[in-house]
């Protein structure tokens, strides 16, 4: 084959988990920097946030355990780039959340959500 292959039915629950993960991550990071711009008052629903948390937690840890699974190189790669961001999210709880400490070791973490998410999306290397 002198042409790139296509992804292939291996690759979609793996490339779906990455999204996943990326967007319960941005849309947590979102509500976070909307509260703390006092755009939106959250005093009576605190409880969207930590299930968001709960959420990017939960989707992450399955991005890097499909991604580990598969037998496809790029997934791996994939899963190995998202792993690193498991370290600022176990940090997060014990960062003070009045604190600076709590959104920079949140944004830790999208260096890695990011770099996982592109190693998702590109082609296969194989021939």
């Amino acid at each position: 084959m002198t042409g790139r292959r296509k992804r292939g039915r291996d690759d979609r629950p793996a490339a779906g988990a990455f999204a996943a993960a990326a967007t319960a991550y941005g849309a947590n990071c979102a509500l976070g920097l909307a509260v703390a711009a006092r755009l939106i008052d959250t005093r009576r629903f605190r409880w969207v946030h930590h299930a968001l948390y709960i959420l990017t937690c939960a989707t992450t840890g399955l991005a890097v355990v499909v991604g580990l699974a598969t037998r496809t190189p790029r997934t791996r790669r994939a899963a190995l780039a998202l792993l690193p961001a498991a370290v600022p999210l176990a940090a997060i709880p014990y960062a003070g959340t009045h604190t600076r400490r709590h959104p920079l070791v949140a944004l830790m973490a999208a260096p890695f959500v990011l770099a996982g998410l592109v190693v998702s999306r590109l082609p296969s290397d194989r021939k």
